[in-house]
């Protein structure tokens, strides 16, 4: 596993022009957000050894090298699952070889059902806890003790300096940004009622099929990591509506540019 993450690490340095500070993850219909940076370069997954490749609409799978505000950034546009036959390793492999190649923070951007009936279709979440209710964990098997150590501490997984930083600069911009508690799910069926109604009694404000096993290996592996999802849908459990892949892309795209507007006003200040 080791020799294939700096394989894999050393493939895509040849590629790039600089070493990365900022690795970022799009998700559903957020590919866009990467038109906010100064592109160098580009690599489709299947070319960089033993990266998976994505096969699900909406995810481009490709590795975009490039900056914003002058910081150099990794950005994958488009994301693995583990319904796509995955295992939570496998997933996370690209975070494993964005941390090789020695990015500080990871920016985690996804597409989530609304859970908090406060919460409204195109707006934005800061992500401030999350439960993994996926049915396993990437860090399961033999440790990396390249990476960090055998039972990481979560309590403070979403960078409580980070998630300021989020707030104040979404109150600069006038975006309305939520923030609230995560909870990955499998899929890649759409929740029921009834387990829209258990996951919001659990205290979960917005559900999705991603981000959290990203998320527990780049506390693992020393990342610094903000997260922020586009609710595409509210999930009321006594009367929910019929929703589809199509309507959920389509308003992810209509949150991504105050999405890329955000992050870039994060980007230009970070570490200033």
């Amino acid at each position: 596993m080791y020799q294939d993450i700096t394989e894999a690490a050393a493939f895509i340095r040849q590629r790039i022009t600089r070493e990365p500070l900022i690795g970022m993850i799009t998700g559903t219909g957020l590919a866009d957000v990467t038109h906010a940076m100064e592109v160098d370069g580009s690599i489709p997954y299947e070319q960089i050894p033993h990266f998976p490749e994505s096969t699900v609409a909406g995810h481009a799978g490709i590795l975009v090298s490039g900056t914003i505000a002058g910081k150099p950034i990794l950005a994958m546009q488009g994301r693995l699952h583990i319904y796509e036959g995955y295992t939570a390793t496998e997933i996370t492999f690209p975070v494993r070889v964005m941390a090789t190649l020695g990015v500080k923070y990871l920016f985690v951007c996804s597409a989530a059902g609304g859970l908090n009936p406060e919460f409204a279709p195109g707006e934005l979440m800061l992500l401030t806890d999350h439960i993994n209710l996926t049915g396993g964990n990437p860090l399961i098997g033999r440790n990396l003790e390249e990476f960090g150590p055998r039972f990481p501490d979560m309590t403070s997984a979403y960078d409580k300096d980070l998630i300021a930083f989020a707030k104040q600069k979404a109150i600069e911009e006038g975006i309305n940004l939520n923030q609230g508690v995560y909870v990955g799910i499998t899929g890649p069926s759409l929740e029921t009622p009834a387990e829209t109604r258990f996951l919001r009694t659990i205290g979960a404000d917005a559900v999705g099929m991603s981000t959290v096993n990203e998320v527990i290996v780049a506390v693992h592996s020393g990342l610094k990591v903000l997260a922020i999802v586009a609710i595409t849908n509210i999930n009321i459990p006594d009367r929910m509506a019929g929703t589809s892949i199509e309507q959920v892309i389509a308003t992810a795209r209509n949150a991504s540019p105050s999405l890329a507007r955000l992050l870039t006003r994060i980007i230009e200040d970070l570490e200033r």
